[in-house]
């Protein structure tokens, strides 16, 4: 299982699991991207360079998601596989995704933003909790 939908009473919560931290942002990704459109419709016809620094795996994340938020948003594109590099304060990730079409890719929910709120990377037990405003 890559992540789980959590009860939230507003917003939307979801935990990425992984055997690492690694696959934790990238099953982070994948959810959040999952919860916009079907994300298992997505084919692989572009590539997306991300890089985003942080000070803490907290801060990397927030960047890193958001800038995933931003490339549908600004972009119009649906990402649906996500290799992710870590190091101490810098995130790198080749993704990769296609044009969103609305038609193929089943709209779900609006992500207005990622948030700090009750955000949470578990490095002792790889997984990832993470609030989106909706």
């Amino acid at each position: 299982m890559r992540y789980e939908v959590l009860e939230h009473t507003a917003d939307l919560m979801v935990r990425a699991h992984g055997r690492t931290l690694k696959e934790c942002f990238e099953n982070a990704a994948y959810a959040m991207m999952d919860q916009i459109i079907d994300a298992s419709t997505v084919r692989f016809s572009e590539q997306v360079d991300i890089a985003v620094e942080g000070d803490d795996n907290e801060e990397l994340l927030y960047n890193f998601l958001s800038e995933v938020l931003f490339i549908f948003d600004a972009r119009g594109l649906v990402l649906g596989r996500f290799d992710v590099v870590l190091s101490p304060d810098r995130l790198e990730c080749k993704a990769e995704g296609e044009a969103y079409d609305p038609e193929r890719h089943s709209p779900k929910s609006e992500i207005k933003a990622v948030t700090y709120h009750e955000l949470n990377v578990n490095e002792d037990e790889p997984s990832i909790t993470v609030l989106f405003d909706v």
